[in-house]
């Protein structure tokens, strides 16, 4: 009788398919920490969360009703944004508002919109640029109504559309940062400081940018950019003379005589 050679149970590998289930829960854990990052996002911009505020992990979570892990997550993420810092064993900061900074950092978000915005001039299929249109007509619309908080969700709005019309990933975790700091900004200004005026110049900026990328018009595009650059600019020559330092970090409130 023949001995055959005895096979050895080989041990079967999914190799990188995660079962129905586990597919789903992912997915689900994922939506939650960008819900999670987007409502921490919008409680910074309008300074609902104070900057320089120190807190608990569970004030925050308890704020946004969601679970430990994609509030963890997201706040991981923000702390990579330099917009919350993580104390070990303390909990976290709202990272103070550095003016000097911000203002330093104008000049990388004004190269990297220049690369993404005129991608998004040469890449945008029909629907995008539909889509850009109708944020114009939006914008044009309803300038004497429109408030700064309206104003910023249009502006998240005309940010992801241009980003996802450019079709270039890379390049949004170096933006999306930047364009929190600087909705953060114009909050501050127009809401503390803006001296009556109302947002037309911003809404101007912004519907030159959409009209030029929808029609691409790459040099116009490139303009307009320049344009609301150069707005923000003007609004950091005014804060830094005349905001209350305590709205830039919460701890500088002993400052005030009152």
């Amino acid at each position: 009788m023949t001995n055959r050679p005895h096979r050895r149970p080989q041990l079967v590998i999914n190799e990188g398919r995660a079962t129905p289930e586990v597919s789903v829960r992912a997915r689900g854990l994922t939506n939650q920490v960008d819900m999670a990052y987007e409502r921490i996002e919008q409680m910074l911009v309008n300074c609902q969360l104070r900057p320089g505020r120190f807190m608990a992990v569970q004030e925050l979570q308890d704020l946004l009703n969601f679970g430990r892990t994609p509030v963890h997550q997201a706040v991981s993420r923000l702390a990579d944004d330099t917009l919350v810092i993580v104390r070990p064993r303390h909990g976290l900061q709202i990272a103070p508002i550095d003016l000097a900074r911000e203002r330093g950092l104008l000049p990388l978000r004004r190269d990297t919109e220049r690369f993404v915005i005129r991608l998004a001039a040469e890449r945008s299929g029909p629907s995008q640029r539909n889509q850009m249109l109708h944020l114009m007509r939006s914008l044009r619309e309803q300038p004497g109504k429109m408030t700064i908080n309206k104003f910023n969700v249009v502006d998240r709005k005309v940010d992801h559309l241009i980003m996802a019309a450019a079709g270039e990933p890379f390049v949004e975790h170096t933006l999306r940062p930047l364009h929190t700091m600087y909705r953060r900004i114009g909050w501050l200004y127009h809401t503390e400081i803006g001296r009556g005026q109302n947002l037309q110049q911003s809404i101007d900026c912004h519907v030159a940018l959409l009209n030029a990328v929808a029609n691409r018009h790459v040099d116009q595009a490139l303009v307009a950019l320049e344009d609301l650059i150069g707005f923000v600019d003007s609004m950091f020559e005014v804060l830094e003379h005349e905001i209350d330092p305590s709205l830039l970090d919460c701890s500088l409130a002993y400052l005030d005589p009152h």
